[in-house]
């Protein structure tokens, strides 16, 4: 379980999230959802350890140390908004960069990476910037699925993408999901597709939660309400 107690975050003089409560579990998909600019990709980045914060992060009842290197050490994989792959490399150096992280003796691509990603192993050899969105998109996942995680961190993973890979991206997530062995946080614009997904629905507003609960105990044109213009 990923538990996160009493954060906050600045930029400069703006508070952006003023003290906030939040946990993910092992085997769920946890949906946050909000308006552009409440702090959700805010908090994505203080859980992976991408901008100061305050407040206390554990994972099962460990608490982390700040900064991406710790977090990355300590299971936690952050996929960015815009994907940020690294345009220069191929899609294998892109992969082999999640070993950043990892002991030597686990440094390899697990063949299951390109078991959910087929496309993938037959662009190894491209490089990065030669994707599509969609086909990149896919990279940042898989490179992210490299660090062996167990919470997984997504942020808009359907951004700018075609339908049929939309679709794809969400049957892997819930594959991961049925795994059991990994919390993932999925923030997205989509509703249909996070509410489809989610196990827990959380929303926000200016930096707060303002509603927090399983999928089955929420009413899911509330919910809209709360999330929507």
């Amino acid at each position: 379980m990923l538990a996160v107690r009493d954060l906050t975050l600045s930029y400069g003089g703006s508070v952006i999230i003023p003290g906030l409560d939040l946990t993910a579990r092992t085997g769920e998909v946890t949906a946050l959802m909000g308006l552009n600019g409440v702090g959700k990709t805010s908090l994505l980045k203080a859980l992976a350890g991408r901008h100061p914060s305050g407040g206390t992060t554990t994972f099962d009842g460990i608490a982390l140390r700040p900064g991406a290197r710790a977090r990355a050490r300590a299971g936690i994989a952050y996929v960015p908004q815009g994907r940020e792959v690294f345009p220069l490399l191929t899609v294998q150096e892109n992969l082999e960069t999640g070993f950043a992280c990892l002991s030597r003796s686990e440094r390899m691509i697990p063949d299951a990476i390109f078991d959910l990603f087929p496309v993938l192993d037959q662009m190894r050899g491209r490089r990065g910037g030669d994707l599509s969105g969609g086909q990149q998109q896919q990279l940042a996942i898989a490179r992210a699925l490299v660090t062996r995680p167990r919470a997984l961190l997504l942020d808009e993973p359907t951004e700018g993408i075609q339908p049929s890979i939309i679709a794809e991206i969400g049957r892997v997530i819930e594959r991961l999901r049925a795994e059991g062995e990994m919390a993932i946080v999925l923030v997205e614009q989509r509703f249909d597709f996070a509410w489809a997904l989610a196990d827990r629905v959380v929303a926000m507003r200016r930096g707060e939660i303002v509603h927090e609960a399983p999928r089955s105990d929420t009413d899911r044109d509330k919910l809209l309400s709360l999330v929507s213009v």
